[in-house]
């Protein structure tokens, strides 16, 4: 059973992370197979739970996202995860550090694709703001 409280504090904090546009288009993928998946996992807990506790920033959660998700080569939620970086704070320079560290730790291949990845949002966002 869905926490309605839980689920309206994870969409609210999901939506000013991520941007309406990317939590629009993921809701508009749910069907009987995913909903629960999305709504309760994703929404509830993830950004509800998770994301709504006080122990880091959002600025730091969005950093160990970079570099998780780039370690594991998760390139489609890296790149979400930059733009949600950017409008949790984070600098240009703080995504290139965090992705040299990437690469230093996690090696060249995962940092050029986690580069490529971040440079293409980077350049989008640049291109949205006109």
């Amino acid at each position: 059973m869905i926490d309605k409280e839980l689920y309206k504090t994870g969409e609210r904090i999901r939506r000013e992370v991520m941007g309406d546009a990317r939590v629009d288009a993921s809701m508009a993928n749910l069907d009987d197979f995913n909903r629960d998946f999305m709504e309760q996992f994703i929404t509830e807990l993830g950004w509800g739970s998770v994301w709504g506790r006080d122990g880091l920033t959002r600025k730091q959660r969005s950093l160990l996202n970079l570099g998780m998700l780039a370690a594991l080569g998760r390139m489609h939620e890296f790149e979400g995860h930059v733009r949600g970086a950017i409008n949790n704070g984070l600098t240009r320079e703080e995504v290139r550090e965090a992705l040299l560290q990437v690469t230093m730790y996690c090696g060249a291949p995962a940092g050029m694709e986690a580069f490529r990845s971040a440079t293409k949002v980077l350049k989008e966002m640049d291109d949205e703001a006109g």
